[in-house]
């Protein structure tokens, strides 16, 4: 899920389960997965539909906070 859909869907009130775990491909960086009900989830996908990854936690923390995420679980 891009960006924007993630902030436009926080403001309709669209509830997310938010997951920041280790990427598979490179376990020194950080995706995030967000998880809604009946099945479905997303990762955080930049422009061209590719998942984001973070090198650095905090700098992602920042980056859910600019979507408006609250709080998300993090798996080591």
């Amino acid at each position: 899920m891009k960006r924007e859909d993630v902030k436009t869907r926080h403001a309709e009130g669209v509830v997310f389960d938010t997951h920041v775990i280790a990427n598979p491909t490179n376990v020194r960086e950080w995706i995030v997965f967000f998880k809604k009900g009946a099945g479905k989830s997303f990762f955080l996908v930049d422009e061209n539909e590719v998942i984001e990854s973070f090198v650095y936690l905090d700098e992602l923390v920042e980056e859910l906070k600019g979507l408006g995420i609250k709080s998300a679980e993090i798996h080591c």
